[in-house]
């Protein structure tokens, strides 16, 4: 299956909320033709309209892709427009959090190439990760085309195994809320040092996106760029002695975090 494929045949895509809508952005920008995408959704939004796509309109016998974008409590309702498609022609992905395979595969049928994808909200600008695991059924070809489809909104990595997904979650699905908190504390700590809240909150902003930029970018590790900004006795060293700290600071803090997220999407996928 090539990128020809999903212009000739098209691309379903079930839900066109935020992440819908930021993944359809992205692949218009990158040249997939309107015609070719037919879009399933029960209110669809004025920019969604004037795109061009087909919206809620009959569908292609065998889309090259059947994307599933909808929230997973309205999965149940969502599915069935779909389940005709699952002729094994079609390649399914899913971005839906907590979604297993095999849930996918109690519906679709387990010959049905289906992959789970976990983007986050950082795709809405371009800059999201997306983490993938296919099916038995999925190829090398199938699975390249649903990298090449996610990278219009970020980078995109393969797991190795189903189980990973879970502590993905926890890191980068419900990662970028960690960030967002440290810039509200951030911001919130600089007020109580005397700043002003509309200055501490823009000094908190582009500190955190600047620094996110850097270690994305530099060819040194977040480690190394750390202690670049440490000197010996400094200021960057007291704070870090309070941060670094093992027991109270951001090692435990973090490690706390994102178990409860890992432990809590382990939950959601098992119907908790």
């Amino acid at each position: 299956m090539t990128p020809k494929d999903l212009a000739t045949r098209g691309l379903v895509l079930l839900g066109c909320g935020k992440m819908g809508s930021a993944m359809l952005q992205g692949w218009l920008a990158d040249g997939l033709p309107p015609e070719a995408v037919h879009v399933i959704d029960p209110q669809p939004s004025d920019w969604l309209r004037a795109t061009g796509v087909h919206i809620n309109m009959a569908l292609p016998a065998a889309p090259a892709i059947v994307l599933i974008a909808v929230k997973p409590q309205m999965m149940g309702d969502a599915l069935p427009a779909i389940q005709a498609l699952a002729r094994g022609e079609s390649l399914f992905v899913s971005v839906a959090a907590g979604v297993t395979l095999a849930r996918f595969e109690a519906v679709l049928g387990a010959d049905s190439p289906i992959i789970r994808a976990m983007p986050n909200t950082p795709a809405a600008v371009g800059r999201g990760i997306t983490a993938l695991i296919g099916n038995a059924r999925v190829s090398e070809a199938q699975m390249a085309l649903a990298e090449g489809l996610l990278q219009a909104v970020g980078q995109t990595v393969r797991l190795a195994d189903e189980a990973q997904m879970d502590a993905v979650t926890g890191v980068s699905g419900s990662g970028p809320a960690y960030v967002f908190h440290l810039i509200e504390t951030l911001a919130a700590a600089g007020e109580a040092q005397g700043l002003p809240a509309d200055l501490a909150m823009t000094l908190a902003r582009a500190t955190v996106g600047g620094a996110g930029v850097l270690a994305e970018t530099a060819e040194e590790s977040p480690a190394q760029l750390r202690i670049n900004v440490t000197s010996p006795n400094g200021t960057t060293q007291a704070a870090l002695e309070v941060l670094m700290d093992e027991e109270t600071g951001f090692p435990a803090l973090l490690r706390r975090a994102v178990k409860a997220a890992t432990e809590r999407s382990r939950e959601l996928s098992h119907g908790g």
